[in-house]
């Protein structure tokens, strides 16, 4: 059971989780070392001793040895309906062990064996990145017994326990707000880019996190029935509704292995000679697609590492260079999620925004409110000097006060004003309020000095540096669809999108809403990428063809639920991924047109007995030589 959710793990997490250990690639895929040991300890034997019986014997040893589980493997594919690229190296393999010509299995064995060993070397190299990130769910919940505060595994809570949710805390499991209100920051869930205060009694949802100061929860649901795992329900469901990718190897295996399959028996029927077939399959045996491809991919794999971009599976760069439609969020992928000091609004003559600034920083500086790291920020980066600052106190996020320099500072919220003051705060210009100004979830906090409101402080959610050009570039890159999709208000929703550039946008979508807009893109189109970074997206990311989710501030179900995983934050890096994987895509394909083009060439020939399966192997061996180089440009 995953301590977070109350519900199994992931079957992907289980996977990664499988893969941790150095070596366990190598313990994992034997077969190709032991091809390798086995060709060379053979060809040493035969040409170097002079024993060329006993190196049969070995050829022979190990070509059973790594032959026959390859074989097996292929037949309970082909059983359960995956037609892939190795069924004619599985042919050529059970035809060497039949007709005696072990040299040329083995190389098969080595070929078919090294290609599946490089695939399961990306995704572990990926997976060891990924670890950390796996680990973040909140395992533990503070149960409340009496006086003292017992820390208990997460599925172990029930209904009506009384929680403490510490600043800093995901909360546990759905529940109702006790004792003081809370500040949340529920961006993950609702898309809501600025802090929300809760009141007591007010209902407060898993997955959401503790911004403001510690409070009490009573757990209104267990665990297992929270939004947290319904949300990782919905995932399971995307995932096993999402058809497997079609691999760039299997589209070519689909037409190349009939043909291959018609010429061998036209070669052995011509010839009468049953070694003739055997030598067409060897010739024929797809090595740009068992070895060249993948060592693409793990040059792709490993540049795209380097950019930042973790992926988990080689299907997944493919797809990525093959993008149709690219779909972002909005809040903390688009945007930044933090909220910055948009404006500065003097009210009344005499005050400058300097004179705003340096107080409301002052005693911002003392608080942990998320809006109050803003006002900070604002003033050094204004190089103001710092303020003295006595008998400070802070009301449960909703603001703080304290004296400034001799003058009495206030600054928080209308209601925090209007009790402090006796009075209610003048209305926000119409300009400013935060449903009517378009802005990105605008918020106001309001300055009052020595009993006057003095200022109003505009707060918004900021576009993330780069975002119009990275759709710029996308476009560039022959993405025919860039489009948003968020749970945020349309207002905000609108804004962001004439900022980048989007034309198509939907807006207050809940997470089965951003499923099926997904769904309904790829129907039309087929090839669809998702990039979010919230618990609300992580169905979306499983449902798109290639889910990206934004790792380094990400939740963890998205990034379980997602293909690739960018580790920097840096939305741009999806173009590059784009690009990459386009690059990756285009020399894989060189690859396979010209190695399956010679391959043609040597199966004619062998198809009327020019060809012996031994002098096959070496002739393929040089093809895949030509190959694997072309490969390592995408390095």
């Amino acid at each position: 059971m995953t301590p977070a959710t109350g519900v199994p793990p992931l079957p992907e997490e289980e996977a990664i989780r499988g893969h941790r250990r150095p070596g366990s690639v190598v313990r994992r895929y034997p077969i190709p070392f032991v091809a390798l040991a086995g060709l060379a300890a053979g060809a040493v034997l035969t040409y170097l001793v002079g024993q060329g019986g006993i190196g049969d014997d070995v050829w022979l040893g190990t070509l059973l040895v790594g032959g026959l589980p390859l074989g097996y493997q292929t037949a309970r594919r082909l059983w359960h309906g995956e037609f892939a690229s190795d069924v004619i190296a599985m042919l050529a393999i059970v035809g060497a062990i039949a007709l005696d010509q072990a040299f040329a299995g083995v190389i098969i064995v080595l070929m078919q064996s090294g290609g599946e060993a490089l695939d399961s070397y990306a995704f572990q190299r990926a997976s060891a990145s990924l670890r950390a990130l796996l680990d973040r769910a909140p395992r533990i919940a503070q149960l409340r017994r009496g006086d003292r505060v017992e820390p208990v595994p997460v599925d172990r809570v029930e209904v009506g326990e009384i929680l403490l949710v510490r600043t800093g805390d995901l909360v546990p499991v759905d529940g109702v707000v006790l004792g003081s209100p809370a500040l949340l920051d529920e961006s993950t869930i609702s898309g809501e880019p600025l802090p929300r205060r809760r009141a007591i009694g007010e209902e407060v949802l898993s997955g959401t996190a503790n911004v403001g100061p510690p409070f009490d929860l009573r757990a209104e649901r267990r665990s297992g029935e929270s939004q947290y795992a319904q949300i990782v329900a919905l995932v399971r469901s995307a995932q096993q509704r999402k058809p497997p990718i079609q691999r760039l190897a299997d589209r070519y295996a689909v037409w190349f292995t009939p043909l291959t399959l018609l010429v061998a028996a036209f070669g052995g029927i011509f010839t009468h000679n049953p070694d003739t077939a055997l030598a067409v399959l060897v010739v024929a045996t797809p090595c740009p697609l068992l070895i060249a491809t993948p060592i693409a991919v793990v040059g792709g794999v490993n540049r795209a590492a380097k950019r930042g971009l973790v992926v988990k599976n080689g299907g997944a760069i493919e797809e990525l260079g093959r993008a149709r439609v690219v779909l972002f969020d909005k809040t903390g992928t688009l945007t930044s999620g933090q909220p910055e000091l948009r404006a500065v609004v003097p009210i009344g003559a005499g005050r400058s925004v300097e004179e705003l600034v340096r107080p409301a920083a002052a005693l911002e500086e003392l608080s942990s409110h998320p809006l109050a790291a803003a006002v900070v920020r604002r003033a050094r980066e204004m190089a103001l000097p710092p303020a003295t600052v006595h008998g400070a106190g802070e009301a449960g996020g909703a603001g703080v006060e304290g004296s400034v320099e001799g003058h009495r500072v206030l600054v928080g919220s209308a209601g925090f004003v209007r009790t402090r003051l006796g009075r209610a705060p003048p209305p926000v210009p119409p300009e400013l309020d935060e449903r009517t100004a378009g802005g990105a979830g605008r918020m106001v906090s309001y300055v009052a000095i020595d009993g006057d409101i003095a200022g109003i402080l505009v707060f918004a959610d900021r576009l993330r540096d780069g975002v119009p050009a990275m759709v710029a570039r996308l476009r560039s890159a022959g993405v025919e669809r860039i489009g948003m999709i968020t749970g945020d208000s349309r207002s905000n929703a609108a804004e962001i999108a004439r900022l980048t550039g989007i034309s198509e946008w939907s807006a207050e979508l809940t997470p089965q809403g951003k499923v099926e807009r997904v769904r309904g893109y790829r129907h039309e189109f087929g090839s669809v990428v998702m990039v979010g970074d919230g618990v609300n997206d992580a169905a979306a990311l499983a449902a798109a063809s290639v889910g990206v989710a934004m790792g380094a501030r990400g939740a963890g179900i998205s990034t379980e639920a997602a293909d690739i995983v960018l580790l920097v934050d840096d939305v741009t890096r999806v173009a590059d991924g784009i690009e990459l994987g386009q690059r990756m895509v285009g020399i894989a394909r060189q690859g396979i047109l010209f190695g399956l083009g010679a391959s043609a060439v040597l199966m004619a020939i062998a198809a009327v007995g020019g060809i012996l399966p031994a002098v096959g192997a070496v002739l393929q061996e040089a093809i895949d030589v030509a190959v694997i180089f072309n490969a390592l440009r995408v390095r």
